[in-house]
């Protein structure tokens, strides 16, 4: 028996970074969405108990280090699970792109081994679980539209946004997480307004959500990566109606509601950026595929 999970990829609408804490580290605010560019998790059970990841990609570690190796093994150890299960990933999401790719595989394994092992979780004690291996599972098993806070763990389902075209593009570099947020300096930044994203969604107002997109992180990751700031530029100059990087980046997206005007964005970037992508709005809770 094989069993199949989508694992949708994610944008934020809005990243706002409030302070740092005690535990060193920091109190997030953020809203974020689904986007229609998914790896699939293919989940089959094995005689032996043990787990094995499988994947096409060389870039997917298959073992501790793979955050859905990872979330396999807290559900067998929290729940003294005696079985075990090959984990096969296709891998269509970009890596280490800011789009969550690696948590949304751990979460469709949570989800997909819940259904596979008849464990009965609710989709809560999934994503609390997911907390404790990376930030951004808890979102990703809710595999919605949502607003995040604390480390990305307290979880307020929202309405889905506007339907529109997003246009992907990721240059060919590395940013990592912890430097950018080391190089955040919060007494000067300018802080996205949360509350007008969250009316903008509530309305299902598409010209109000591209007033109120905003990142916290991107002047960071701006001002130390040159590359990503050539890709907002061009898609500003090609007709974007929003644009923004998603998480620390090194991907950033544009928001458009016309199919064309996403194609002319997309090839607009064609010649310096090798990863570009043209795909739809999710953002509601997405069923087995």
């Amino acid at each position: 028996m094989h069993l199949l999970e989508k694992a949708p990829a994610k944008i934020n609408l809005s990243l706002d970074v409030l302070y740092k804490r005690p535990d060193n580290f920091h109190e997030i605010e953020m809203v974020m969405t689904t986007i229609d560019l998914a790896d699939r998790i293919e989940l089959t059970p094995l005689a032996s108990d043990r787990i094995i990841i499988e994947s096409e990609n060389q870039f997917v570690p298959n073992d501790e280090r793979n955050l859905a190796y990872r979330a396999a093994k807290l559900l067998k150890d929290t729940y003294r699970i005696d079985k075990g299960v090959k984990i096969f990933i296709e891998k269509n999401i970009p890596v280490a792109a800011g789009l969550a790719g690696g948590s949304s595989d751990a979460a469709a394994v949570l989800r997909g081994l819940n259904r596979m092992w008849s464990m009965g979780l609710s989709t809560r004690e999934m994503a609390d679980l997911g907390a404790k291996i990376g930030s951004d599972i808890s979102f990703c098993v809710y595999n919605t539209t949502a607003l995040a806070k604390g480390r990305g763990e307290r979880i307020k389902e929202l309405p889905a946004p506007p339907s529109c075209w997003v246009v992907l593009a990721k240059p060919t570099i590395g940013v990592s997480t912890q430097s950018i947020y080391k190089n955040l300096k919060l007494d000067n930044v300018t802080h996205p307004d949360t509350k007008g994203m969250m009316e903008a969604l509530r309305k299902n107002d598409f010209e109000l959500m591209c007033r109120k997109v905003g990142n916290v992180l991107e002047s960071v990751t701006l001002s130390l990566y040159p590359e990503v700031e050539q890709i907002k530029n061009q898609m500003e100059q090609a007709g974007a109606e929003a644009v923004l990087m998603s998480g620390s980046g090194p991907t950033v997206f544009s928001l458009v509601q016309q199919e064309s005007r996403a194609y002319r964005i997309y090839n607009s970037l064609r010649g310096f950026c090798e990863e570009v992508y043209v795909v739809r709005m999710l953002g509601y809770r997405q069923p087995l595929d």
